[in-house]
């Protein structure tokens, strides 16, 4: 499957923004669709899931603030952020796979990645 991520671009402290991810070219509903994200310097961080049964899971960094939701006739999954800090900043990257539950942040386990959009939360 192929994704492609969007929505991506620069918000004020506080500010919200939806990003989008795109599938192509695969069973979309028979994945786990996952947003990861990447600030300079740091390690990826697992930032959100959404499994085939709609059942989501969140970084505890996230928690309260972003809600990931998919589209299965759209073959797109969203990641709504709000009340954004500087710390959100980063590369955000959707990612495609069948992880199981224990594992769901491990990014090994994933299949697909799309390619990374720029979030900026200015301060």
């Amino acid at each position: 499957v192929q994704l492609q991520a969007s929505g991506g671009g620069l918000v004020q402290t506080g500010g919200s923004l939806r990003l989008s991810c795109e599938a192509s070219g695969g069973a979309f509903n028979t994945y786990t669709m996952s947003w990861f994200r990447q600030a300079p310097g740091k390690e990826r961080e697992f930032v959100a899931s959404i499994r085939q049964t709609r059942t989501s899971h969140y970084g505890d960094s996230v928690k309260g603030r972003f809600t990931i939701h998919r589209d299965n006739a759209k073959n797109t999954v969203y990641l709504q952020m709000t009340s954004l800090k500087p710390e959100d900043t980063a590369v955000y990257s959707c990612a495609a796979g069948r992880p199981i539950l224990s594992a769901i942040s491990n990014p090994a386990l994933y299949y697909s990645w799309g390619r990374g959009t720029l979030v900026t939360v200015s301060s």
